[in-house]
């Protein structure tokens, strides 16, 4: 397990340089399988270095697609996001972070409605207009939400991924049970946010 001070969603790209000691073991480990891998969840307290964080128990699990070395003790990795996992129980740390885990598919019901999504994309095109005006910097703001749609699977996650939210929002929309609840949180973010930008360019 690999705890971040980040909420990695399913899609999304994660590049890490790699030299304590515990997690230099811990890729090795992971290379030593046929389709290497770690689990990372957000640290909802705390810091990582040191110890005495707290993790939540929602997180991703990290696919390792190009592992390099550069020195003795150092790695350069490149992982992709996959499917959700929920911890299970937490293991001791020793020689690093380990939990118990099970994977964790959207639990069963409606699928979220398709007009709901675009509702929540016209909202994001106009909230990241607001923001290229509070900037003075035009955004390419249909073009950067559109953009999600080129992972389907993951659209809703994309979407969160192009949104300057916050990591309890991040954590929210990742924990959200099934699409039709995803879809719900990113929408009241997208709200929250843009309160935000719409009260600083009102100062």
């Amino acid at each position: 397990m690999f705890p971040l001070e980040v909420a990695m969603l399913p899609g999304q790209e994660l590049p890490l340089r790699i030299f304590e000691p515990r997690y230099v073991a811990m890729v090795g480990d992971c290379m030593a399988t046929p389709e290497p891998s770690f689990g990372a969840v957000l640290i909802s307290a705390g810091r990582e270095v040191g110890g005495g964080d707290r993790r939540c128990d929602v997180g991703a699990q990290a696919l390792i697609v190009d592992c390099q070395e550069f020195g003795v003790g150092k790695y350069r990795l490149l992982c992709v996001m996959g499917e959700r996992i929920r911890v299970q129980r937490w293991l001791d740390d020793d020689p690093y972070p380990r939990a118990d885990i099970e994977l964790w598919p959207d639990e069963p019901g409606e699928p979220a409605d398709n007009a709901r999504i675009s509702d929540v994309e016209d909202r994001m095109v106009a909230l990241l207009d607001l923001i290229g005006q509070a900037r003075g910097t035009p955004i390419r703001s249909r073009e950067i939400v559109e953009s999600a749609g080129l992972d389907p699977e993951n659209r809703l996650y994309a979407l969160a991924a192009r949104l300057p939210m916050g990591q309890a929002d991040r954590y929210s929309l990742l924990a959200a049970p099934s699409e039709a609840a995803r879809v719900e949180v990113l929408s009241e973010a997208v709200d929250s946010v843009t309160a935000m930008v719409e009260f600083q360019l009102s100062e």
